[in-house]
């Protein structure tokens, strides 16, 4: 950690902020090349349209394509980040491997504390809804306490709340409302508030990740992304190049 700047977060050191959000940056997706690219066959003509209709040259357009395929295996990442960030405050908060812990992401059992992440208030259907709080209303009914408390933390939410869930749950095909007191809906900001006893715990993240990736990379050269499709694509006959990825055993494409 090459001149690491002091992050002065307060609930977790800078050294383990610093070892976190690195952690998280590795397992990002950082590199791609021309098989990557057009492993699940590319849209040429998209790629046309977007380059002519939004004024980029297609390098950029085909860079903005890596960058929506790339995004898609990094969304995941970012739970992690969230969800393993917990494991810092101590005080009995477990992250467990793979959900080995009756299915919860994060849980507290001195605190009777169980909790779902999800990245977005509106990436649940109907059905994981269901068997969410199907699972949290069976871990309080076998807890045996009236403080036992679960919690669907949610990272972007609407508004910042913490609030009584409240949800219409399909079970033996009839629909029902259920809304019992000990299972809430968090935004991640009250949601940290409990696990670091910091009410600011994370807006001071939010203020200190740009610096803090800022340092990860400047120490790591390697961690940038490394993306050779545009440089793989024949250059002589560019648009041949582009087009023959998908079409190269269709009817006149020998000619183009």
């Amino acid at each position: 950690m090459n001149g690491m700047k002091q992050y002065n977060l307060g609930f977790i050191s800078d050294k383990d902020i610093y070892e976190h959000v690195k952690n998280t940056v590795l397992q990002y997706r950082r590199s791609v090349c021309l098989q990557e690219f057009n492993k699940n066959i590319i849209d040429p003509i998209k790629l046309t349209f977007d380059s002519k209709i939004y004024g980029q040259s297609i390098k950029q357009t085909i860079e903005s394509e890596c960058i929506r395929q790339i995004d898609k295996s990094n969304n995941n990442k970012i739970g992690y980040f969230h969800q393993y960030l917990s494991k810092y405050a101590g005080s009995g908060w477990v992250v467990p491997p793979n959900k080995t812990s009756g299915g919860f992401d994060v849980y507290n059992d001195n605190r009777k504390i169980y909790a779902e992440m999800k990245n977005k208030h509106n990436t649940m259907n109907s059905s994981s809804t269901s068997a969410t709080y199907l699972k949290m209303l069976d871990k309080i009914m076998r807890s045996g306490s009236s403080d036992t408390m679960c919690y669907l933390v949610e990272v972007i939410s609407k508004r910042s709340q913490d609030i009584v869930w409240s949800v219409t749950v399909t079970n033996n095909g009839h629909k029902e409302v259920y809304n019992h007191p000990n299972i809430h809906r968090i935004s991640i900001d009250k949601f940290y508030e409990i696990v670091f006893n910091d009410k600011h715990a994370f807006f001071k993240l939010c203020k200190a990740l740009p610096d803090i990736l800022d340092d990860i990379i400047n120490d790591d050269a390697t961690i940038r992304l490394s993306n050779t499709v545009y440089e793989e694509l024949d250059k002589s006959d560019f648009y041949r190049s582009l087009y023959m990825l998908a079409f190269e055993t269709y009817e006149g494409f020998e000619h183009f």
